[in-house]
């Protein structure tokens, strides 16, 4: 699934329909996301904090540039598989990191999906409006 190619390491996120294809390699810190920088792809702080929580757990924030190229769902889908492909990524790059991302529970892909819209009802759950008389 995700490799090593010279000196980059690949990991791949997955996070409700979205999917990130995350490529670290040693540099200053940058991350760029879908060619555009972290601050312009994702405009709200809990998005970006979240993206950034694996290499500040594993001190490698500094160290390591991050390029990303993330696909479907919404912007906080987004953020999760950006989250889980850079934590699969920091793995390929060292092991020794997997007891910090693992306790912060990182490499578990969110199992939860969206529920299908059933027939015969408006929605996954909701039942069309009742009248008894």
């Amino acid at each position: 699934m995700a490799t090593k190619t010279s000196n980059e390491f690949l990991g791949t996120g997955r996070r409700k329909t979205a999917v990130a294809r995350v490529r670290i390699a040693p540099g200053s810190g940058k991350i760029t996301i879908n060619r555009r920088p972290l601050e312009n792809y994702f405009p709200l702080d809990t998005q970006r904090s979240a993206v950034t929580q694996p290499l500040t757990i594993t001190a490698t924030s500094d160290k390591l540039d991050v390029r990303v190229n993330v696909q479907g769902g919404g912007p906080n889908g987004q953020a999760g598989a950006v989250r889980h492909g850079i934590s699969r990524a920091l793995l390929k790059f060292d092991a020794n990191l997997r007891p910090a991302l693992k306790a912060e529970g990182f490499l578990t892909r969110d199992p939860r999906e969206r529920e299908r819209k059933k027939y015969g009802q408006p929605g996954a759950r909701k039942r069309f409006q009742f009248s008894k008389r």
